[in-house]
């Protein structure tokens, strides 16, 4: 697992300089203290130690203690010297990305708080942290005694949910023609930049969306967006980590912006919906599992 091996790599390297400058450490060495430090499991805790165990950094001591080797420091050296590394970025990323790729085989599925945190080898309290931040964004649900269930996709679901949304949308742009702000719309559109080469590395800024619900101050839509549309923004943004639906995602914002701006009240209507409904290659491409929906446990 690539966050496993970072937090475990990140852990080993931060022992390291700790051990060699004489930074803080726990005062007992131990696998617990060092998961309790780290607000880890002790699975990469455990990959880190034996690391620094070849390399006679560490010890086994008594009582399951660690021992730390005390290295020979040169004034103005390195190792003296060294900063400590910066920490593995949150776990949320990549096990949302891992759940949304199991929510797309369309088969519910039971996660427990255990066995998941010690997958990605993190804390139970921070999995339990992760869990509930996904159940706010609608791909989980907390089911007592039971854990946290998957939400599946279904492919009906999604044509359901993008219809309503462009009837929605298409109203709420209605609704704001006359707040629209040109300087707020040039600001959207200078952030949806086309690459200029295959491969670039592309920034989405899908603000265009959050901008017309919140300027055409419908309490009705803004609550459906904010109840029904977490799940499904996750699923979006998980698609536009493909760099031809990236640039057509980008594209599109650009013609709709463009109308705008140029008060093309029509123009902006059909590039709004066509970007709604039709915008979805990978997603409504999707086969689904074969397997009936059964409750099954990770």
């Amino acid at each position: 697992m690539l966050f496993f091996m970072s937090i475990a790599s990140y852990i080993k390297d931060d022992l390291a300089v700790r051990l060699q400058t004489g930074r803080e450490l726990p005062q007992q060495l131990t696998l617990d203290s060092l998961a309790e430090m780290y607000n880890v499991s002790f699975t990469p805790i455990r990959a880190a130690v034996a690391e620094l165990i070849d390399e006679g950094l560490l010890a086994k001591g008594p009582n399951r203690r660690l021992v730390a080797n005390s290295p020979v420091k040169k004034e103005g050296s390195v190792i003296q010297a060294a900063q400590l590394p910066e920490p593995p970025r949150d776990p949320f990323d990549v096990i949302s990305r891992d759940l949304i790729q199991m929510s797309l085989e369309g088969v519910p599925l039971y996660l427990r708080e255990e066995v998941t945190a010690e997958k990605y080898g993190v804390s139970r309290s921070m999995i339990r942290n992760v869990l509930h931040r996904l159940a706010g964004e609608g791909i989980l649900d907390h089911i007592p005694r039971r854990g946290w269930r998957l939400r599946p996709f279904r492919q009906v679901d999604l044509q359901s949910y993008v219809e309503v949304r462009e009837s929605l949308e298409l109203t709420a742009l209605n609704l704001s023609l006359d707040r629209l702000d040109p300087a707020e719309l040039q600001r959207l559109l200078d952030l949806n930049v086309l690459p200029e080469q295959p491969g670039e590395s592309l920034r989405i800024d899908e603000s265009l969306h959050t901008y017309l619900i919140e300027t055409a101050n419908n309490s009705y839509i803004k609550e459906f967006f904010e109840r029904q549309g977490r799940y499904y923004r996750l699923l979006f943004q998980w698609e536009d980590h493909e760099f031809s639906v990236a640039v057509e995602t980008i594209r599109q914002h650009r013609e709709i912006l463009t109308a705008l701006l140029n008060r093309d009240w029509a123009a902006a209507r059909a590039a709004l919906s066509f970007h709604i409904l039709k915008n979805h290659p990978i997603l409504t491409g999707i086969e689904q599992s074969s397997v009936k929906s059964t409750d099954c446990e990770s």
